[in-house]
């Protein structure tokens, strides 16, 4: 057991790190980040994981194989921070249940949970197959698993203690599909399912934080740096709508720490060039 407050990070990892999957679709091959900062390299969840094992947190690092947070957990140890690799499946309740019961006996109850979950399904389709009637049911399967029915899963496994001890927080990273529902362009991911994202945010908040659990739902609204992100064509023109992610970090340690009697429950994070989504 840890003697150290419980911060778990699902998708603790990038599909735009050096070697993720958006990261080879973009650009045809890993790329080198060595000469980027160390807060940015995992993208979100990285710095997010990282901010709360500077604040004294044991982070638990979750991903579907260990190695992709292997240099993460490197990095955060490397600095005197604590932290620990639980592989986990979000298309798997088996997956899920085995690893909270696992982070349970070895390390206690969450006191943060972070959702961070992500996918790239939708962004190899061609133009000609843009319209939602060529979508694979496999890729909304995919989609609708991560966006909505993976937090309810989640949210199952941590929200009964946070309850009991009328304290935690589960903390949701988001998107701006997740305000109201939007065409998929080519190349974007299918990301309308992340409105039930958002609602089931707004549910838990009614349900659950007169127990004293803090729920809220965080939409990034713009493109996140990391390094697959930053060698995009778009980014290299117009460095000044890039997120910075260790920002991020600092908003959501923000909600976590903020006083009962004034929590927020919805935060949008645009660059400051950037007309906010609606």
């Amino acid at each position: 057991m840890s003697n150290k407050p419980i911060a778990v990070i699902i998708g603790a990892t990038s599909k735009w790190q050096s070697d993720g999957r958006n990261t080879r679709l973009a650009h045809g091959e890993n790329i080198d980040d060595s000469e980027m900062p160390v807060g940015v390299r995992w993208g979100v969840g990285g710095a997010i994981a990282q901010k709360f094992a500077r604040e004294g947190f044991h982070v638990v690092l979750t991903t579907r194989a260990k190695a992709n947070a292997a240099a993460l957990q490197l990095a955060i140890t490397e600095v005197g921070g604590s932290a620990t690799i639980q592989e986990l499946d979000l298309a798997s309740e088996q997956s899920i249940e085995s690893a909270f019961n696992a982070i349970r006996a070895d390390q206690g109850d969450p006191d943060v949970l972070v959702y961070n979950a992500g996918y790239l399904e939708g962004r190899d389709l061609p133009p000609e197959l843009e319209l939602l009637e060529h979508i694979p049911t496999e890729m909304f399967d995919t989609a609708q698993q991560i966006a909505s029915r993976g937090p309810f899963l989640v949210a199952k496994q941590v929200l009964p203690a946070m309850r009991e001890k009328q304290h935690g927080s589960f903390l949701i990273s988001n998107n701006a599909a997740s305000l109201r529902g939007r065409k998929r362009y080519t190349g974007q991911s299918l990301y309308y399912p992340r409105v039930m994202m958002r609602t089931l945010a707004q549910v838990l908040t009614e349900e659950y934080s007169e127990h004293g659990v803090h729920v809220a739902n965080v939409v990034i609204d713009g493109l996140i740096d990391s390094p697959g992100t930053r060698m995009l064509p778009m980014a290299q023109k117009r460095q000044e709508i890039i997120i910075n992610p260790e920002k991020i970090a600092e908003a959501f340690y923000y909600l976590h720490t903020q006083d009962k009697s004034c929590w927020t429950h919805e935060l949008q994070l645009t660059p400051y060039p950037s007309k906010p989504s609606f």
